[in-house]
């Protein structure tokens, strides 16, 4: 990652929490270095999480960063050996968004006794959603008037949701600064997906 370790201290952060995550680095650094480029690393979030699944443990981690003009989504995940390989392996892809794609970003947070909640406190769990058009969801339900007893066919009502990234980080799974990075780059990415200039 030498291109990106020179363009700024925000880049240098991005290479060390990727390396902290120790989650294969060599491969995650090269996955997001070749999507970010040349441009300067505005701010990022390393996530890494560890699933169980049957008798194996899996791990993924996602990177999201953003530059002047994109939103960058990396992800990989390992797999153990099956019967396309025999050795086990490590699939990444990235995403490359423009910030003027962007259509929504959901930040909720969890706090514990908000009856004596202090501003600035931690959140218990953040939770980053973005949306971009990739991924819609439709839930639709029947829909019904106010009349108990009416049996007419009033057809369907529903939401459509955006939500093509879902992340959730928490003080007790990810640790504080991880959650405290959440929302650094939740109010970074609000903000920049905010610019009339854009």
């Amino acid at each position: 990652m030498d291109g990106m370790a020179k363009t700024s201290t925000t880049t240098k952060g991005l290479r060390a929490a990727i390396e902290r995550s120790g989650y294969y680095p060599a491969l995650v650094a090269e996955a997001v270095e070749a999507a970010v480029g040349g441009e300067p690393v505005q701010s990022y979030l390393v996530h890494q999480e560890t699933t169980f699944d049957q008798n194996e443990v899996r791990r993924h981690v996602t990177v999201l960063v953003l530059t002047d003009h994109r939103f960058i989504v990396s992800h990989t995940d390992e797999q153990a050996a099956d019967s396309t390989s025999p050795t086990p392996y490590a699939t990444t892809s990235t995403e490359s968004v423009k910030l003027d794609r962007i259509s929504s970003v959901v930040v909720s947070r969890v706090v514990a006794n908000p009856e004596s909640y202090t501003p600035g406190t931690l959140p218990r769990e953040v939770v980053l959603t973005i949306g971009w058009g990739a991924v819609s969801r439709i839930d639709l339900e029947p829909a019904a008037c106010g009349d108990p007893n009416c049996e007419a066919d009033h057809g369907y009502t529903g939401n459509s949701t955006a939500d093509d990234l879902s992340l959730r980080v928490s003080e007790a799974g990810d640790g504080p600064e991880t959650v405290r990075q959440a929302l650094v780059f939740a109010q970074a990415i609000s903000e920049a997906t905010a610019d009339p200039a854009r």
